[in-house]
């Protein structure tokens, strides 16, 4: 199973914090490096410094890092727009040398939007805008070199472009879709995505899920094992159970609220759990971005066994 280092960074993380971390997490050897997209703190953390754009900072720890995959879990399609997104995420593509993913979603977050002027339309609407962003960047990228690109959609169209720049990866940057809807969102995955995650859903939830976008794609006639099938879930562990108590007060949750919890030993027994339902990926979302110790812990004792 590949483990992957998930950020929060509008909890209140510096730019500076967020490339120490993916610099760690490329030395330590997890795959990938993601952020999430938002722009207002949740909970009951300090706002300071405030939100940092995921784009912009991906493209800067792309020039300070070598190995480590980069991406977004996920892009909000309502901070963007498509053709803009396929330009900025080809630029960062081609900045590391072919390590960029995209995951994209709806978006979800009202306040967010209010706080910053970004239009926050239903959520039918919201998933027809996502299935043309989709729709609109995957084919920007795959349009031939010299060729052209047109789409016309209910809420976005483009007319004749260049479809440049070209991303570095070819076809294109794997995509991530995500979530717990039933029929549209195993539908828009087996259409679009390489790769489909669960956050933070039960075990049983997530397993269903699982099978969801497997019936889907195999209604689209697609080759199922073409489809990478992931988890995310928060990240707690400590060398005894003293310091899992202590990992666990300073996020402000009870063991119930966090799906990777516990001693070494018992974070490799989830993560099997996990591998059992299907997933071949984890992304540990880690709130503690001061906690360097707890990281190396991970990546020191937790990592070996999982990829073993």
């Amino acid at each position: 199973m590949d483990l992957r280092l998930f950020l929060e960074p509008q909890q209140g993380a510096t730019y500076e914090q967020q490339l120490t971390l993916a610099r760690l997490a490329e030395d330590l050897g997890f795959d990938a490096f993601f952020r999430s997209d938002h722009f207002l703190v949740m909970g009951g953390f300090d706002p300071l410094p405030g939100p940092t754009d995921s784009w912009v900072t991906l493209g800067a720890i792309a020039r300070e890092t070598a190995r480590i995959r980069l991406g977004t879990m996920v892009t909000s399609a309502t901070f963007r727009l498509p053709g803009m997104l396929a330009v900025q995420v080809a630029q960062v593509d081609e900045m590391s040398g072919g390590r960029v993913e995209l995951g994209l979603g709806t978006g979800w977050y009202e306040q967010e939007h209010l706080a910053y002027g970004v239009p926050f339309p239903p959520l039918g609407e919201r998933f027809e805008r996502l299935e043309e962003q989709l729709e609109i960047v995957t084919g920007l990228w795959t349009t031939p070199v010299g060729g052209s690109f047109t789409f016309e959609g209910a809420h976005y169209s483009v007319v004749d472009s260049p479809a440049l720049p070209k991303p570095v990866q070819s076809p294109r940057p794997p995509v991530i879709v995500g979530g717990a809807g039933a029929v549209r969102t195993p539908r828009l995955a087996a259409r679009f995505a390489d790769e489909f995650n669960v956050p933070f859903h039960t075990l049983e939830r997530g397993a269903a899920q699982f099978q969801r976008v497997r019936a889907a794609c195999e209604d689209q006639r697609r080759d199922v094992s073409t489809m990478t099938f992931s988890v995310a879930q928060t990240v707690v562990c400590g060398r005894d159970d003293a310091a899992v108590r202590r990992g666990l007060e300073a996020i402000g949750r009870g063991p119930e609220g966090v799906g990777f919890c516990g001693t070494p030993e018992q974070v490799v027994d989830a993560l099997g759990r996990w591998s059992d339902a299907g997933a071949t990926r984890a992304y540990l979302q880690f709130l503690m971005l001061d906690d360097l110790d707890q990281l190396r812990l991970i990546g020191e004792e937790v990592l070996p066994r999982v990829a073993a």
